[in-house]
């Protein structure tokens, strides 16, 4: 059995979010081949998990893969819409009474950024229909206590934070951002 893994932040985590990043910190370095192909052995497992073909954007489907494989070793269901359309995932994804899965606006978040945690997915709408997504890795407190970037872990991303990058990589995005729609917490 595995143990949950522990984490350097600035918050706890638990459950199938905790694994989803455990997952995810493991994929850094991900790349297509060739790169700008929106292909490559990684990359190709990732849309086949929403059930497409190579070739497509994919950094939603990263996300969706990345608790896909968390769900299969915790023996559970994934709770993040099967879909590779970062705007459709945040469009269809409803707050549960349960508490598994919470879903918060960027401007509930800045007026209440204690909510914000690791494993949360972070949504960027674009305009015109199009989108960026990751996860949080860890909230980046700025001099005034108040968290200022989150770190987070993206697919189909690069150094300059592209959405249509060739790489899983690190990066580091403004909490007030005005591109980021909203997060979603799965449980």
């Amino acid at each position: 059995m595995k143990t949950q893994p522990t984490y350097s932040t600035n918050e706890a985590i638990s459950g199938i979010a905790a694994f989803a990043l455990q997952i995810a910190q493991g994929q850094i370095g991900q790349r297509e081949t060739p790169t700008g192909s929106n292909r490559g052995e990684m990359v190709d497992e990732y849309l086949r998990s929403v059930g497409l073909s190579p070739g497509y954007a994919w950094c939603q489907a990263f996300v969706y893969w990345c608790f896909a494989e968390a769900a299969e070793l915790m023996k559970t269901t994934n709770p993040v819409v099967r879909t590779a359309g970062v705007c459709d995932c945040w469009n269809k994804t409803r707050t549960r009474p349960d508490g598994f899965t919470t879903k918060w606006t960027s401007s509930e978040v800045i007026a209440k950024p204690s909510i914000l945690c690791p494993g949360d997915q972070f949504i960027m709408a674009l305009g015109k229909g199009t989108g960026h997504t990751g996860i949080v890795e860890r909230i980046v407190t700025g001099t005034k206590g108040k968290p200022t970037f989150i770190n987070t872990i993206e697919g189909n991303s690069n150094g300059m934070g592209s959405r249509e990058g060739y790489a899983v990589v690190r990066q580091k995005r403004d909490i007030n951002n005005k591109t980021i729609l909203g997060y979603i917490r799965y449980r």
